[in-house]
């Protein structure tokens, strides 16, 4: 007499109920961010400090005015050497991008990896009636995604 192999009904399977992820869970808040008056040369020297590749520049209020980065940074290094002009002498204003692209707390988190793609920056600013209130990374879009593994990408 042969094993008779039984399977029983497999049951449907659960369905996560999940909220939208917003970039507003991911987004770092303690930011370091830069004054429009400061040098390029303390741009680096924060930069470096910190280990982080640009950051928001704002005004006494908060209000977002531009960001700088290590390649606005390395622009002014090429242009100093070009034009044999002091280093430290340039301010930040003159660097940086004014009209920066931002994104909204609310918006899904992997909606937000898109515009990663279709813009190519390293960092979006978050901004609130013009003050800035966070900064979302590439990185904090691949930590988003490592805690969404194993659910489903629809949102």
């Amino acid at each position: 007499m042969g094993i008779k192999s039984f399977q029983g009904r497999r049951a449907e399977p659960e369905k996560v109920a999940s909220a939208p992820i917003c970039v507003s869970d991911f987004m770092s808040t303690d930011l370091v961010t830069f004054k429009k008056d400061q040098t390029v040369f303390e741009v680096m020297e924060g930069l470096l400090k910190h280990n982080i590749s640009g950051g928001c520049v704002v005004d006494d209020d908060q209000n977002l005015l531009g960001v700088i980065s290590e390649g606005d940074c390395m622009k002014h290094i090429s242009d100093s050497r070009y034009y044999n002009m002091p280093m430290d002498d340039n301010l930040v204003e003159k660097r940086m991008t004014c009209n920066a692209v931002t994104i909204d707390a609310d918006m899904n988190v992997l909606d937000a990896a898109k515009k990663f793609i279709e813009h190519r920056f390293r960092r979006f600013p978050i901004v609130k009636e013009g003050k800035l209130v966070g900064q979302l990374s590439q990185s904090d879009v691949l930590r988003a995604a490592l805690d969404l593994k194993g659910q489903s990408w629809q949102f």
